[in-house]
């Protein structure tokens, strides 16, 4: 009896019925926060950037070269990328048929960001150009895949 009576306050203690899951009164928006996951505070923003590759190991050497990403590799044709920012990834396949979603990417000196795409092998395919809140140029990955860098100057 001795043993059953201190279990019952062991469990008593450790799970009060005020602080019980199942007892506390929750919002509808800490309800859904808490069931979405790990991940809610992501609901509804962009998570993960896919792009083709024609090739694989050339299009990870541009951006180390132009822009220091890293990269994650998972098997032959295909490959994880960090940029410090977000994330993503590049499957082999067929380049892809332009005018598409634009994806653009900052650069505080943009004059700098556009020697280091070239000299990672990218063409430059629109020149720099104002636009209002900043400068920017377009380019093509090894790939064909057209993106944009800008900057406030």
């Amino acid at each position: 009896m001795r043993s059953a009576v201190s279990l019952a306050l062991v469990l008593s203690t450790l799970v009060a019925p005020s602080s019980h899951p199942s007892n506390r009164a929750m919002t509808p928006s800490a309800a859904a926060t808490e069931s979405a996951g790990p991940n809610a505070a992501n609901d509804h923003r962009i998570d993960y950037i896919e792009m083709p590759a024609t090739n694989i190991a050339a299009t990870k050497q541009f951006y180390i070269g132009a822009f220091g990403w890293k990269f994650t590799d998972y098997g032959p044709d295909y490959t994880s990328f960090e940029d410090g920012r977000l994330a993503g990834g590049f499957a082999k396949g067929p380049a892809a048929p332009s005018g598409g979603a634009l994806i653009v990417i900052y650069a505080s000196d943009l004059a700098d960001a556009e020697r280091r795409v070239q000299s990672a092998g990218g063409k430059i395919v629109k020149p720099p150009f104002s636009f209002p809140g900043g400068r920017r140029f377009h380019f093509a990955d090894p790939s064909g895949n057209e993106l944009a860098v800008w900057s406030e100057r």
